[in-house]
């Protein structure tokens, strides 16, 4: 039995890979017949194929980017078979480029499936599709909030550049069950004081719009947000000078695109 000594969460560079595992630097699943290992990559970075978890299974798409898939190609063989062959599949997730999430062991947990997903050109085509389940964790390791909003945001860039017959192929394929990926949010205390203070200075009104907060709780207090100028995340301090109060669209706004010149805006209005 192979142990690579990597704990889940882990997370390692593409050389790591190739040192531990002693095999190639190239591909989504990577064959080593030194240690007995099948080491696969879901790299979510790339809009290729469409894995995804779902009731803690991971539906891996296989290998083969154009068109049709074959279950006794490579190492879509050498995952059917894994059962029986001895070789041991090693999971690992990307997020972001070169970082290579640990995620464990796993098996197969079903029979792979077709499934019809678009190749590298864009054409449909059939799929194997490999259900798969971490042998010693029951799910997955949550990822970072701001981890999985990149690769949102990442996905969205990538269907902006489709043609709508393109897009439309693209939806032919989607899945009718969506994936699911637990995440972590990191929350930060603050102090109620400031919170109730800044609230009070603002009477009621958006400090970067101007305008009314958009309704009133049933006691009658005017709903508005508390927004910390520099945040908290890049070394913004709990202070009166760095905290505001914004009705809901400026305070999303704040946190798509935080632009200069609002924050600047605002640093003028807590100072006077």
């Amino acid at each position: 039995m192979f142990n690579p000594n990597l704990k889940p969460g882990e997370i390692v560079n593409n050389e790591d890979i190739c040192r531990i595992f002693q095999c190639s630097p190239q591909g989504g699943m990577r064959r080593s017949k030194r240690t007995n290992s099948l080491v696969i990559v879901s790299d979510h970075t790339k809009a290729i194929y469409e894995d995804r978890w779902v009731n803690n299974i991971l539906h891996y798409t296989g290998m083969g980017l154009t068109g049709n898939q074959s279950l006794s190609h490579a190492q879509n063989r050498t995952v059917k078979e894994s059962t029986e062959n001895g070789v041991e599949i090693f999971l690992f997730e990307v997020f972001e480029p070169r970082k290579y999430i640990f995620q464990g062991q796993v098996i197969l947990a079903g029979q792979p499936y077709k499934e019809t997903q678009p190749d590298i050109k864009g054409n449909n085509r059939d799929v194997w599709v490999f259900p798969l389940k971490l042998k010693e964790e029951e799910t997955p390791g949550p990822i970072p909030e701001e981890v999985f909003q990149k690769k949102v945001r990442l996905r969205e860039k990538q269907v902006k550049t489709l043609s709508d017959d393109e897009l439309y192929n693209k939806i032919l394929s989607v899945p009718r069950k969506s994936g699911v990926r637990k995440t972590i949010t990191t929350q930060y205390e603050r102090s109620q004081y400031i919170v109730e203070y800044v609230k009070r200075r603002a009477k009621g009104k958006c400090q970067l719009c101007g305008n009314p907060a958009p309704f009133f709780y049933k006691d009658g207090e005017p709903f508005l947000e508390i927004h910390h100028i520099e945040w908290f995340s890049k070394d913004g301090e709990d202070t009166l000078e760095n905290t505001v109060a914004l009705c809901p669209n400026c305070h999303r706004k704040m946190h798509i695109l935080d632009l200069e010149p609002d924050k600047k805006l605002l640093k003028e209005k807590v100072k006077n």
